[in-house]
């Protein structure tokens, strides 16, 4: 049986990877933000990784006018630098968690939270050019953000919003560039990872099993109800999170 804290992980993850269905984003920002309000930061991330993996490496490989395959192909090859970039950042991010206070990682976390909350709120998106310096600097950047908080999406959309109009690409790529992420956090965490005890594990894989489920039932539900209204539903959690997350982060300093 679940305990009531497992009970509330189970939700959580339920809840951001419904959004991540429906919208293809959500499940890092989510989950990150309601775990670092629990946990250390780095073992809330240690916990989102494989549940993060596995719905990033869906969303990218599944779905769409394209194999499994082509979906794979077709992305890499057209957006391989910005996933390269992303991927030198996050192991940087990561690094950069495991050194630096995590006050100010958590600070960090609630302003990436803030920062997105306005500007969805606002409905209004910043868009950088698609050159290949802004998409060098801004993989990077994403990538560093990415991998010591988990809220890459907030950057890294800025440049896609500018390189295409597709939505469907747009999701694409992201989740490319989020896997990539998630795999630069394994490879820098992997100690930290194998010392879990199997308690955790199990629950990492009840985790990771409730978020596909969930992502299936988001995309599912995709075409049926207002993206609008869930996002704000969202937005209104993501406030209350980084206003917590925030709070910590200042204690943490005084």
């Amino acid at each position: 049986m679940f305990d009531f804290e497992q009970l509330l992980l189970l939700f959580i993850f339920a809840v951001g990877s419904l959004l991540h269905g429906i919208t293809g984003i959500g499940v890092t920002l989510v989950t990150t933000g309601s775990l670092a309000s629990m946990y250390p930061l780095q073992h809330a991330i240690i916990l989102t990784i494989l549940p993060s993996f596995a719905l990033n490496l869906m969303t990218w490989l599944i779905g769409g006018e394209r194999s499994i395959w082509g979906n794979f192909t077709f992305y890499l090859s057209r957006y391989w630098l910005l996933a390269l970039m992303s991927l030198l950042g996050s192991l940087l991010g990561v690094k950069l968690l495991m050194w630096v206070d995590s006050s100010y990682i958590l600070l960090l976390l609630a302003a990436v939270i803030a920062f997105y909350v306005a500007s969805n709120a606002l409905g209004k998106k910043i868009i950088l050019p698609a050159t290949t310096p802004v998409l060098i600097v801004t993989g990077l950047i994403a990538g560093i953000i990415g991998g010591s908080t988990n809220a890459m999406s907030t950057i890294l959309l800025m440049y896609l919003l500018g390189s295409t109009n597709d939505k469907n690409t747009i999701a694409k790529v992201g989740n490319m560039c989020y896997l990539l992420g998630k795999v630069a956090q394994i490879i820098v965490l992997r100690e930290s990872i194998v010392a879990l005890p199997k308690s955790d594990l199990l629950l990492i894989a009840v985790l990771t099993t409730t978020s596909i489920a969930f992502l299936l039932v988001g995309i599912r539900l995709r075409r049926y109800l207002s993206q609008q209204r869930f996002r704000q539903l969202v937005l209104l959690i993501l406030t209350m999170l980084g206003i917590r997350v925030g709070w910590q982060g200042i204690i943490g300093l005084i």
